[in-house]
């Protein structure tokens, strides 16, 4: 379980959250918001890639101060933009970039690269430079980056904003097939729609929480009053 205690974070004398409280069990957690109103913030703070300024944040128990390299052992991370996460030149060399931090052996390392690729049906981009891959390709490989870690939590900021309407559907697919906790963040309502529970921020605080339908036409009714 993830759960935020009193969480508040400020970045250059600006508050980002306020005072958030909450737990989440759920398999499927959409989190959505106007620009600039926390969510990818939240989202960071899940894996320590932000830290509280006040409060606690753990996820099964760790806290992510006190715990950050667990934690991120647990919970993956996909940016928005892929390129912030490929390493390596080559794809099957990038993948390998995690598993060596994990000091797994070669043969073991070889075999865990190649059925990652297998089951993301993308054997075909194993020796193909990663400069080379179109988008939704470079969004997939940021994917199987994280997946072939084998966390128990995987965090997606808004993945799908540099996808063609083919590379967001495929995307879409495979998450939907993960048996992962995932917890998206993203300014496409449509992916939602049947998801466990929706979080919706605004301007650093929850603003609705719960059904995607009602958070959703809360949501739009914000949208409409701003």
């Amino acid at each position: 379980m993830i759960r935020l205690q009193s969480v508040s974070v400020e970045l250059d004398d600006r508050r980002i959250l306020d005072d958030i409280s909450i737990d989440i069990s759920e398999k499927r957690i959409g989190v959505i918001g106007l620009n600039g109103s926390g969510k990818s913030t939240f989202a960071r703070l899940i894996n320590g890639l932000q830290l509280p300024t006040e409060g606690i944040v753990t996820v099964d128990q760790l806290e992510t101060i006190k715990q950050g390299k667990e934690v991120r052992r647990k919970v993956g991370f996909v940016f928005q933009n892929p390129d912030n996460q490929i390493v390596y030149p080559v794809v099957s060399e990038d993948l390998s970039f995690g598993l060596k931090n994990l000091k797994i052996a070669r043969q073991d390392m070889a075999s865990r690269i190649e059925n990652t690729l297998a089951d993301f049906k993308l054997t075909h981009l194993s020796d193909r430079f990663t400069h080379q891959l179109s988008g939704g390709e470079k969004q997939m490989v940021a994917l199987m980056g994280v997946m072939i870690m084998e966390p128990d939590y995987i965090v997606l900021d808004e993945p799908t904003t540099l996808l063609d309407l083919k590379n967001k559907s495929r995307l879409v697919s495979v998450l939907s097939g993960l048996p992962q906790t995932i917890l998206l963040v993203t300014h496409d309502l449509d992916l939602l729609d049947d998801f466990d529970r929706v979080l919706c921020f605004h301007e650093g605080r929850l603003y609705a929480d719960g059904s995607p339908d009602r958070v959703i036409t809360a949501y739009r009714d914000l949208c409409s009053a701003c």
